[in-house]
């Protein structure tokens, strides 16, 4: 299965994303990537695949949702670097400089991430979603210190044209143990 493009639908009902999320899968061969409840009580489905089937199968979800829906996206040619950072895959012996951008969405933070690994030479470390964090998500990148400024400002610049974004960090020279706490 091509994994070019990923799609996600957030709702503000639990039942109602089982729902969305068996409608989703139904429509288009999709590979489902997370299916969970997050914080503050709501759900969010992503999937993977081509361009066409995603696109398809978060309509499906979207008309299966209905009311529910919060918000909802579909990133093609996404960086392949976002498959990682979400699935807390990501390897890295040492930090160079430390990017960290903080957004009250889900979507708006992936939306954000794909952006800061397109606009510079960055490696995403994570992108820790909605969970025991009040709703909100952050990704942690690093790389050089020019690369990280650009990165981390071009993710910022989506989230808040969305009036999401919460904060963005850039920290030069982080300290070594900062890595142990990143993952």
């Amino acid at each position: 299965m091509t994994r070019n493009s990923i799609g996600l639908i957030e709702l503000g009902s639990i039942a109602a994303g089982f729902e969305v999320c068996d409608a989703m899968l139904k429509a288009a061969g999709v590979e489902l990537l997370l299916a969970r409840s997050i914080c503050s009580g709501k759900y969010m489905i992503l999937v993977a695949g081509d361009v066409a089937a995603v696109q398809a199968s978060v309509d499906a979800g979207c008309q299966a949702g209905d009311f529910s829906v919060i918000a909802t996206f579909v990133i093609p040619r996404v960086h392949e670097s976002i498959f990682p950072a979400i699935s807390g895959t990501t390897k890295v012996e040492a930090l160079e400089a430390l990017g960290i951008i903080e957004s009250f969405s889900v979507a708006s933070l992936i939306e954000g991430a794909d952006a800061a690994a397109k606009a510079a030479k960055v490696k995403l470390l994570e992108i820790r979603l909605a969970m025991a964090l009040g709703g909100k998500a952050f990704v942690t990148l690093t790389g050089s210190v020019a690369a990280v400024r650009s990165a981390v400002d071009a993710g910022a610049a989506v989230i808040s044209a969305q009036g999401l974004l919460t904060n963005k960090v850039v920290i030069p020279q982080p300290r070594p143990e900062l890595l142990s706490e990143l993952i």
